[in-house]
């Protein structure tokens, strides 16, 4: 005899579905939305449906925005002849964390991974070309993850811009703070070494 009941199964389903989720935590947060007192689940359900209805893709950097222009394409005052390419919509919350960065930028909604179908026609690559033709960008911060796609993104976003004359960057990676030389790896050590600074 099956003693499961069907609506609750579906929702473990969804949030198992979620990046990071796996059975056990899909059950725990399924059964913490469905178990509350205070109405969470029409709460969270509400949520998201407006999200999914109000938010969209910037017309000009493709973040998510609920209007047509992000706040950051918006505002006048940020340095128009840089762009930073980050992968995600969270990468562009941790810039504006730091206060440091004041140029514009550029989400691509992932990186090229061909074992996994994705190639640059797949992500906002042509967006972002499109956005350097008008000769405002000087410069191009590749901000992309360091891991094998977000390096073979760098480098093919790197050739296509370069043969346009502008600059582009990639980020220095190195040791973290707090960290320990001998638990880092070569790639990190080594580009360590290529973002060094002089004192």
């Amino acid at each position: 005899m099956d003693y499961t009941v069907a609506p609750l199964e579906k929702l473990c389903e969804q949030f198992e579905r979620l990046p990071g989720i796996g059975k056990k935590t899909a059950r725990r947060l399924a059964y913490y939305v469905i178990t509350r007192q205070d109405n969470m689940a029409e709460k969270f359900a509400s949520a998201l449906m407006e999200a999914g209805s109000k938010i969209r893709y910037c017309s000009v950097c493709q973040n998510l925005t609920d209007s047509e222009i992000c706040a950051v394409c918006s505002d006048t005052g940020r340095d128009r002849s840089v762009i930073c390419v980050v992968e995600d919509a969270g990468d562009v919350l941790a810039f504006e964390r730091t206060r440091e960065y004041k140029g514009l930028y550029h989400v691509l909604h992932g990186a090229v991974s061909p074992l996994d179908g994705i190639g640059p026609e797949q992500i906002k690559i042509k967006e972002l070309m499109a956005r350097l033709a008008d000769g405002t960008v000087n410069e191009i911060i590749v901000a992309t993850n360091p891991t094998v796609e977000g390096e073979a993104t760098a480098s093919y976003i790197s050739r296509l811009v370069k043969s346009m004359g502008i600059k582009v960057t990639r980020l220095a990676y190195g040791i973290p703070v707090g960290g320990n030389l001998e638990h880092a790896d070569e790639i990190t050590l080594s580009r360590a070494l290529e973002g060094r600074n002089e004192l």
